[in-house]
């Protein structure tokens, strides 16, 4: 069963590069970019397997949070479109 996952992290070094973390969180089949350092995927994985996905792409001192979305949202000028938001944040 496919749930949405909230992805939230910090990357803790100074001038790193973020496309190797953004095309790991691409590759997932549905995808949202919310905030800056804040993403949701819909995955049928469970939190722990998506974590580990995206810090197979971080450094250890890097900061990174999962959470299983699906029960209510609000939100303000997200990143990503308030239809995909809709649709996507509360299954």
């Amino acid at each position: 069963m496919e749930h949405c996952y909230i992805i939230s992290y910090d990357l803790c070094k100074p001038g790193r590069n973020y496309d190797q973390l953004y095309e790991e969180i691409k590759s997932f089949p549905q995808w949202g970019h919310l905030t800056q350092s804040t993403w949701a995927v819909i995955s049928s994985e469970d939190s722990e397997s998506i974590r580990n996905r995206i810090m197979s792409v971080l450094d250890s001192s890097d900061r990174v949070i999962v959470i299983k979305s699906g029960q209510e949202a609000a939100w303000q000028n997200l990143m990503a479109s308030n239809d995909w938001a809709r649709k996507n944040l509360i299954l």
